[in-house]
């Protein structure tokens, strides 16, 4: 009886992996303790042996899928700015691979030790780089959230409709009908919409260059004190 309530075998991996695949199926709001436990074939209190809160459980969930995006500083002969790049589009497809998945990362309140070190490694290798430890924590930070908004948005609202890109396209010609706002249809139209790789490219570029005219300044301004 006891061993049922605790779950024989029952370990903490496993719970993050079931409840990453029933993310997958129900979506965040459907992911409940009581269907977790269902689906592990225990009683829901068994589960509380191995996590404090329903809360520990969406920050071991949300930790599993930064980790899944390879963390780690650059490799070898890699410019900062080509990591940059790889580890962003790295990041937004491990979001992209779960329903919810940007949702559960922005919401997370803890990330493990493991994820923690691995991300002062990061910053460590930043600084060998040339950065400041100021710079190179928003630089990181200005890259996370670029990413986790993007990949917000596009969840947000493929859930909240099912239209394809012919379906918006022809929405907004009837909306604008002409006039001036017609460039905004082209631009639109041209563009792909706002999910295109195009898009997110540019806004990713943009940040890694803003990044290195502000590595430039910061250089300067140090020559200066010095």
């Amino acid at each position: 009886m006891g061993e049922n309530k605790r779950g024989a075998g029952l370990t903490r991996q496993m719970m993050i992996d079931t409840a990453l695949r029933l993310l997958d199926e129900v979506g965040l709001d459907g992911l409940t303790v009581r269907r977790l436990a269902s689906e592990l074939g225990v009683q829901s209190p068994a589960l509380y042996w191995h996590l404090r809160n329903k809360q520990e459980l969406l920050d071991g969930m949300a930790d599993a899928i930064v980790l899944a995006a390879g963390m780690g500083p650059p490799r070898e002969g890699e410019s900062w700015q080509d990591w940059l790049a790889r580890r962003a589009r790295a990041y937004r497809d491990s979001l992209r691979a779960h329903r919810d998945g940007a949702r559960l990362v922005a919401n997370a309140a803890s990330l493990s030790p493991a994820t923690i070190r691995m991300f002062d490694e990061e910053l460590t290798a930043m600084v060998g780089r040339g950065f400041t430890p100021v710079l190179a924590l928003r630089t990181i930070t200005a890259l996370t959230r670029y990413v986790n908004g993007c990949v917000l948005q596009e969840q947000s609202e493929r859930q909240a409709s099912s239209g394809t890109p012919a379906d918006w396209f022809a929405a907004l010609a009837e909306l604008l009908d002409g006039g001036m706002e017609a460039t905004l249809l082209t631009a639109f139209r041209e563009s792909g919409g706002s999910f295109a790789e195009d898009a997110f490219e540019h806004g990713l570029r943009t940040l890694i260059d803003g990044t290195a005219a502000a590595l430039v300044l910061e250089r300067s301004d140090l020559d200066d004190r010095g």
